[in-house]
């Protein structure tokens, strides 16, 4: 290494511990970095901006351990220094399970009384920094000072640093896949972060067993002072161990828990799929699905099997809005299947007609066919819709679009190529219904971005709000008279219950005028029209505890809640 290695443990004296210290510094930053956004995503969803958020906050924190990293190897150019950080890194990381939950809770809560506007990305980003950046700060300083310990010579130098980015790039790469495909599934986020954790902390321990040996053999002899300082850097070294080994199995024995709504105590079920966080509820009087914490129920089955009160409820006039075809013949495809409300009622009061779903969450499925009743004759492709459309060549009577990446929109499926593409699958005078699950106010809000768009596919556009909630019902069609077939054949429904409800429908259906709003595949900026909405919505919904607060005070607060 360009110096003595009387002092150097053995460990180091070849360059290969080095580099595997590069490689999996480098895995664990990335396993870090997916980590981070399952653990966000159900709090804060894992849309485009969430995932800037965390890519932006890592690579502020790597930036600044880089510079740290450099600084302290030539000052201090003891690697005991670097493994140390390790070690704390690690006991970070592996407290994340533990606190990170109750850390990202405590940053809303103290957030969402004082910012008016961008809430989610405001709290996103505070969580981040205060939960990531300092272990991603530490993990930054490996590369430049392993940069250090590794050249020995000016002349070998470009071959040293391309060999240590060489195996963290490796090391990152493997790190990418691991996690979203093997840990995060099968075993979930908190014991992928102590994986990882666990990965850092026996680099470390292995470090300083060695430093310890060599450490024992230089006393054997040096004089009576040397001896003594061997032996307080030989103590160091077991004590950081001792301590980092013991916060780790603590963390081991408290962060195992795959529960992100800790407060809930009636879950049916809590797990994690390689797209979703899934939670599911079960009630006396119903059995609900959320793919997030905080906001929404994305499927819903009700027991007394009647109706349910929500969207799926106003979706169920497309097939009355077809001309010289009963609803039991229609072929009705569902992108965005979840857990199969739509296709359950529609089975319910229509009789056996044909249905078929699209979900990309294979999981989601398994969790329909478990709690929520799905028939079994029912087939559901497990594929991305956009791409179902673009592989098939079938016509549907009725397209039904409820595809939302958690609580926001795929950009790919809310575009004029896409619902140019719906329109080519629809037969004849087919109908398209559209739930839009964010209904906004003002100017160029998301709803009139995707009612423009669809009003530039398709001649005939109607809307209807949906009471109680913030959803609208969207139908379109091709076609005319989607008004005047839904008035001749709700009056053909003989269950009562959904007689009345196909009344309401009827009775609030609006023909949307068109703008000049469009998405397109080339500009859908459908997550921060989707954070406008959300920031009404918690807006709206804070606003009541604020009054309480200003005039009640913190006790009035509590008896809120």
């Amino acid at each position: 290494m360009g110096k003595s290695t009387e002092h150097t443990p053995s460990i180091l004296k070849n360059k290969l511990f080095l580099y595997l210290t590069e490689f999996f510094a480098g895995m664990s930053v990335m396993a870090v970095e997916l980590g981070a956004s399952r653990l966000l995503a159900p709090y804060f969803s894992s849309s485009q901006i969430v995932w800037t958020i965390i890519i932006g906050t890592i690579m502020i924190a790597m930036a600044l351990g880089n510079i740290y990293g450099g600084r302290s190897a030539d000052k201090h150019p003891d690697p005991g220094r670097l493994y140390a950080r390790i070690l704390i890194a690690a006991v970070w990381i592996a407290a994340i399970p533990v606190l990170g939950k109750y850390v990202i809770l405590g940053v809303s809560a103290l957030l969402i009384f004082s910012v008016n506007s961008n809430f989610l990305i405001i709290a996103a980003f505070a969580a981040c920094m205060v939960i990531f950046v300092f272990p991603l700060f530490l993990l930054g300083t490996v590369t430049p000072s392993l940069a250090k310990y590794s050249v020995g010579n000016l002349e070998e130098s470009g071959k040293v640093v391309g060999t240590l980015g060489a195996f963290n790039t490796i090391g990152s790469i493997i790190g990418t896949f691991v996690p979203t495909f093997v840990t995060i599934p099968s075993v979930g986020t908190s014991v992928t972060f102590l994986i990882f954790a666990g990965i850092l902390l026996v680099l470390g321990i292995l470090y300083f067993i060695s430093a310890g040996r060599s450490a024992r053999n230089v006393s054997h002899h040096k004089e009576a002072t040397d001896q003594k300082a061997v032996f307080v850097r030989e103590s160091g070294g077991k004590g950081k161990m001792i301590v980092s080994v013991l916060c780790y199995l603590c963390c081991c024995a408290l962060g195992y828990s795959d529960s992100f709504a800790f407060w809930e105590s009636n879950l049916a079920y809590e797990g994690e799929s390689v797209y979703n966080y899934l939670q599911v509820k079960e009630s006396g009087r119903s059995v609900i699905l959320s793919t997030n914490v905080l906001f929404g129920v994305q499927s819903i089955y009700m027991k007394n099997q009647g109706l349910t009160g929500m969207y799926y409820d106003y979706a169920m006039a497309a097939p009355l809005m077809l001309k010289d075809r009963e609803p039991e013949d229609c072929e009705v495809l569902i992108l965005g299947m979840g857990t199969g409300t739509y296709a359950t009622q529609c089975r319910k009061y229509f009789g056996d007609m044909a249905m078929e779903g699209v979900e990309i969450d294979d999981k989601i499925t398994k969790l329909a066919r478990d709690y929520f009743y799905l028939p079994e004759d029912v087939p559901v492709t497990t594929y991305d819709g956009r791409a179902f459309l673009n592989a098939v060549n079938q016509k549907y009577d009725v397209i039904m679009v409820d595809a939302y990446q958690d609580i926001t929109i795929p950009f790919q499926m809310s575009s004029v190529e896409f619902f140019t593409l719906v329109k080519e699958h629809l037969k004849e005078g087919g109908v398209m219904v559209v739930n839009m699950n964010m209904r906004g106010t003002g100017e160029g809000n998301i709803n009139q971005y995707l009612a423009d768009t669809i009003s530039s596919v398709f001649d005939e556009v109607y809307t209807v709000e949906v009471k109680g909630s913030t959803n609208r019902e969207l139908f379109a069609s091709c076609g005319t008279g989607m008004i005047a077939n839904l008035e001749t054949n709700r009056r053909k429904v003989v269950d009562q219950e959904l007689f009345n409800m196909m009344e309401r429908v009827a009775s609030l259906l609006v023909r949307y005028e068109p703008g000049t709003y469009l998405l397109t595949d080339d500009k859908a900026p459908v997550e921060l029209l989707g954070i406008q909405v959300i920031d009404e919505i918690i807006r709206a919904e804070v606003a009541y505890y604020k009054n309480i607060y200003e005039t009640q005070g913190l006790k009035g607060l509590l008896e809120a809640f």
